[in-house]
């Protein structure tokens, strides 16, 4: 299996890694710190021996074992090969400060509300998110979004920990978050808890700190059917702020 150094340091922005699988336009490698889409999460994009990193995935090698793979075009690299990967570190910053926003927006609403998420997506600085609600409730956009810029200037810590599958499964804030829909064969669990406000199960890479999402923007709310709303967020620089 391919080791995810991200998993354990969001901050990495290079390494070197043995190539343990290759393949027309894509390697796997013994570890990485690109992150491969998932989760709503998109991959991240860099550099691999100097050439462009364009797409990241999860996939199997030839022999059943589960690893990452890294699209890059021209290659000539073979198994045991050494070499360093570089991450393009604003992208993935970007995607940091927006997966976090997105869990600052997901404890607001819950702890104001009570009301989960059905689904989500997001892209650097830009995101959406949607929710059990039916119907929103009046001056939701502005609320929602004077509450989450509250949370952000509260310079929360972004704490991440590793637990066992058994123990995970009895935290009522996880099994809010459909903790139980993780794959059996996962005995241990990856959470990501802002401290005093929102603990989820989570693969995703995020800022230490609230105060590095800088600002959330509510631009949009949608219906998508009964019960299922969408907002749409901007993540900016602390200096413009929400609202």
């Amino acid at each position: 299996m391919t080791e995810l150094l991200f998993h354990h340091d969001a901050y990495l922005q290079s390494f070197q890694a043995t190539v343990t699988a290759a393949r027309p336009g894509a390697v796997a490698l013994d570890r990485t710190a690109f992150y491969p889409t998932g989760g709503g999460q998109p991959h991240d994009t860099g550099t691999l021996g100097g050439l462009p990193v364009t797409d990241v995935r999860h996939g199997e090698d030839e022999e059943g074992n589960t690893v990452v793979w890294h699209h890059v075009d021209g290659h000539d690299l073979s198994p045991g090969a050494e070499v360093e990967g570089v991450i393009d570190w604003d992208r993935r910053y970007a995607l940091m400060r927006t997966h976090t926003a997105l869990h600052v927006l997901c404890g607001v609403i819950w702890q104001r509300w009570r009301v989960p998420v059905t689904g989500g997506n997001m892209e650097p600085l830009s995101a959406r998110m949607d929710f059990e609600f039916d119907p929103l409730p009046e001056g939701f956009g502005q609320e929602v979004e004077r509450l989450v810029n509250d949370e952000v200037e509260a310079d929360r810590p972004v704490v991440v920990s590793f637990l066992p599958r058994d123990t995970a499964v009895t935290d009522e804030d996880l099994i809010r978050t459909k903790v139980s829909l993780i794959s059996e064969s996962v005995p241990v669990i990856r959470v990501v808890d802002i401290t005093g406000l929102d603990k989820q199960a989570d693969g995703g890479t995020h800022v230490r700190s609230t105060a590095e999402v800088g600002g959330v923007r509510v631009v949009k709310t949608e219906s998508k059917g009964k019960g299922n709303k969408r907002v749409r967020i901007e993540v900016v620089d602390a200096a413009t702020g929400g609202g």
